[in-house]
């Protein structure tokens, strides 16, 4: 009867899913006992699996309190289920993006010496090793950096500092979002001995295990070339932190409820934070509800295209993106086939990267249409929230608290399938990927 209701290991994206609902599960049971509450009452269950499901899925949205509602016995449950969550995802996507390159590379290269169908159990320890190793380590650093400032720079006691420090570098570098304080980091905002610490986690934790693992590699092996992914992922995530630097600093730089209250130098460092955290970081130094319109919807973008595949970051990952750009200009330039970098991109995974952001485009939709029936907010608190929730990035008009259950449910449902959905559907894609035995007769519809 087990045996029937676990997903068949021939199936890793089911797999996958699998492990992160049960994950989400335990999680929820535990914040449901009374000591996880700082009043020693059972929390509500929605409440309960909302928190459990943004921790896992390192999302950052928030229906309570963490400080307030939480007590440490919760706290500490929160941070064990982002580190989960996070290790996991980095290890599940690596070893799956591992698996899709070997089966692929043994089907079009007919390399067999070389090639294997599937994961040795050398790929697989070398790939959690080296992930356990990252994050700790970056972690570590990132603790060490903010337990000196709370300790030092403002007068914290050292075991409340070197948990305050632990919690938001753990937080940072699985790009999750949970703060301690009630509004995020916005005591910090001009603070770079704070700020800068938690953004270079965030930038190392967002560009993935697979681009990390080839510059470290790069710079052991000096005469290796970076691959065609790591290439793609550092060229556009730059691309995206400087467009988002700049816009969101030009908009803002007047507002006096964002950045025009600061001098500056805190207006700068202000704007690269919130250039840098809707690469689905989710922590914020100014008040987000209170941005421009147009800040708000550059945000949507940045918060939907999201991170580097096999990353703590959500989103349908700047590689897909970059690879729709270079269809995209192929096809104005009337050219056959597209090649970028000096390497040919199939076919198939130009038709992974549409159906990907597709059916991202389309949960997005239907589920601001939802929260749109289901809550008295407007479209732009609405569709903030939505893309939010499905890029796992945790930014917030503020009204995430004042949905009615029913829409926070909805919330959990996208934040786990755009936790998990780009991953094991293009995943999932790739592996059954198979020739054609015949073509039928060309015929050409209209397009436009």
């Amino acid at each position: 009867m087990l045996r029937r209701l676990l997903p068949d290991s021939r199936q890793p994206a089911r797999m996958v899913v699998f492990g992160f609902g049960l994950a989400v599960l335990v999680g929820t049971a535990l914040l449901l006992l009374p000591v996880a509450s700082t009043s020693g009452t059972p929390t509500n269950w929605v409440t309960a699996l909302f928190t459990a499901t943004s921790a896992v899925c390192v999302t950052g949205l928030i229906v309570v309190d963490t400080a307030a509602h939480w007590s440490t016995f919760g706290e500490l449950v929160v941070l064990g289920l982002i580190q989960i969550g996070g290790l996991g995802i980095m290890t599940l996507a690596s070893l799956l993006g591992l698996l899709v390159t070997r089966r692929l590379g043994l089907r079009m290269q007919r390399t067999a010496q070389t090639e294997t169908k599937s994961l040795d159990l050398g790929d697989v320890r070398s790939v959690i090793a080296g992930v356990i190793m990252v994050s700790l380590t970056v972690e570590t650093l990132t603790a060490a950096a903010l337990t000196a400032r709370f300790a030092i720079g403002y007068g914290q006691p050292l075991g409340h500092a070197g948990y305050f420090g632990v919690f938001h570098a753990v937080s940072a570098f699985n790009n999750a979002g949970f703060a301690l304080y009630p509004n995020s980091l916005m005591r910090y905002a001009t603070d770079p001995w704070v700020c800068v610490p938690v953004l270079v986690a965030i930038v190392i934790g967002g560009l993935g295990f697979p681009v990390l693992f080839g510059i470290g590699r790069r710079l052991r092996q000096r005469q290796r070339r970076l691959s065609l992914h790591a290439r793609i992922t550092l060229f556009t995530y730059g691309a995206l932190v400087l467009l988002g630097t700049v816009t969101v600093t030009a908009f803002e730089w007047s507002n006096p409820e964002t950045l025009g209250r600061f001098g500056i130098g805190g207006k700068l460092l202000a704007g690269v934070f919130h250039g840098i955290t809707p690469r689905t970081a989710g922590f914020n130094t100014v008040e987000v509800g209170e941005m421009h319109p147009a800040t708000l919807l550059v945000t949507d973008i940045l918060m939907f295209i999201g991170g580097g595949s096999a990353g703590t970051a959500g989103g349908i990952k700047v590689t897909t993106f970059a690879l729709l750009a270079f269809v995209i200009a192929a096809e104005v330039r009337g050219v056959p086939s597209v090649h970028v970098m000096g390497r040919k991109l199939p076919n198939g995974v130009q038709r992974q990267a549409l159906t990907v952001v597709l059916l991202g485009v389309g949960m997005v939709i239907a589920a601001t249409l939802t929260l749109l029936l289901l809550s008295p907010f407007g479209l732009d608190a609405v569709l903030f929230e939505s893309i939010s929730a499905f890029g796992t990035v945790g930014l917030s008009t503020g009204i995430t608290a004042d949905l009615p259950h029913a829409a926070q449910l909805v919330l959990v449902v996208l934040m786990f399938t755009g936790r998990l959905g780009p991953i094991t559907l293009a995943s999932a894609l790739a592996l059954r990927e198979r020739g054609r035995r015949y073509e039928l007769p060309e015929e050409r519809p209209i397009v436009g």
